[in-house]
């Protein structure tokens, strides 16, 4: 009788697909991970679309003038080019820094970036509108953009706004061409709008968040031109916990922040007046009363807020946790007793160079308020921890 044999050999190179993506998945050691590919074609097709991030060495999220010399040179269009061709499925793209980079070089995302949700493409200084449409054109799943220094314009911005309805997060800082234009467009369209960062956009008034969508929590204007009007529409919302328009136009006038202390600022977590010089104590007051949840407020060099406003925020600020008060000329004796004597939940004052202060007054602070931390230290204010993909 003959007898049959069977070969049941088999080996890794049998399995699946869906099998290797979870292997590869689980591979802790991020050596084993780059090797991957090199044992086939077919693994190296599995890395290559497991992929989700990209950023390159010469990317960097916030940029000084030394790094910008050493990194300016790699990543062209060409080398973009085959690496979105080979990467076709990433969710985070990272150029920032690559300022040689012109708007042909996003053409890929066309067709590859329709799982895109990230794009960082901060100090490109080659990418204009024409860039953003191509953006807009293939990444509809876009929730955050970053365009810190980018030569972009209100129509790209429009333009973006509309095809990229899921935008939460975008970043426009340092951006001059950008008006209450391209403001208005992401508030109409982009109705999931979390955190908007227009620092230093001087052509923006504030007047474009009119009818702002209630997700908006998170606003960055510093040193931006905006008006009482715009005020207004900013916190229209109702929805807003951080809020930083340091350095505020000298056109608003020192009640023009009231807005703040109504129905639409009750939840104000955080707000940056620094350099807010004409700020008073009728704005300190009405937000002081109208702003239960505030746990941080800086004014450093708010030279107008005098003792009824630092009465105010001691009687009324129930849940301030950290205090700025830097190079506050008004802050006198009584105005720091009254601190001292309210704000119960008070961590950390910063505190230097205020003119009218005494030193027993600042030593009887510290002996009857241990439980504050006094720093001597200008910082900014600190963003919540959700506020901003890093």
């Amino acid at each position: 009788m003959e007898t049959v044999t069977r070969d049941y050999t088999t080996s890794i190179l049998h399995l699946p697909d869906d099998c290797l993506y979870f292997i590869f998945q689980r591979l802790g050691s991020g050596f084993d991970r780059k090797s991957f590919g090199l044992t086939c074609q077919r693994w190296l097709h599995i890395e290559n679309t497991s992929r989700q991030s990209l950023q390159f060495q010469c990317s960097f999220r916030q940029l000084n003038q030394s790094s910008l010399s050493r990194t300016s040179t790699t990543i062209g269009s060409f080398q973009l080019y085959r690496l979105l061709n080979r990467f076709q499925k990433l969710e985070l793209l990272c150029l920032s820094g690559c300022i040689d980079l012109p708007d042909s070089g996003l053409t890929q995302l066309q067709y590859y970036g329709s799982k895109l949700q990230m794009l960082y493409l901060d100090c490109c200084f080659g990418i204009t509108d024409d860039g953003l449409s191509v953006v807009a054109s293939g990444c509809h799943s876009l929730t955050f953009i970053s365009l810190y220094r980018c030569n972009v314009s209100s129509i790209g911005v429009e333009i973006l706004a509309k095809s990229c309805k899921a935008l939460k997060e975008v970043n426009l800082s340092y951006c001059p061409l950008i008006t209450d234009t391209g403001i208005t467009a992401l508030s109409r369209n982009c109705r999931q709008l979390r955190a908007v960062r227009i620092s230093f956009c001087r052509n923006i008034t504030g007047v474009g968040f009119h009818g702002c969508p209630q997700t908006l929590a998170y606003l960055e204007a510093d040193s931006c031109k905006l008006e009482t009007e715009g005020l207004t529409e900013i916190v229209s919302g109702g929805g807003l916990e951080y809020l930083n328009i340091s350095n505020l136009n000298w056109a608003v006038p020192g009640n023009g922040l009231t807005i703040l202390g109504t129905e639409f600022g009750q939840r104000l977590k955080i707000l940056d007046f620094r350099l807010c010089r004409t700020v008073n104590d009728e704005s300190i007051i009405a937000i002081a009363r109208g702003c239960p949840l505030l746990q941080e407020w800086n004014l450093a060099l708010c030279h107008e807020v005098k003792r009824p406003g630092w009465e105010a925020i001691a009687l009324c600020c129930r849940n301030l946790e950290r205090l700025h008060v830097n190079r506050c000329r008004s802050l006198c004796d009584r105005g720091l007793q009254a601190l001292r004597q309210g704000c119960q939940k008070l961590s950390i004052l910063y505190i230097t160079r205020c003119r009218q202060l005494s030193d027993p007054a600042i030593m009887i602070f510290k002996c009857l308020r241990g439980d504050v931390e006094i720093k001597e230290d200008e910082v900014m204010c600190i963003a919540p921890e959700w506020a901003f993909s890093r």
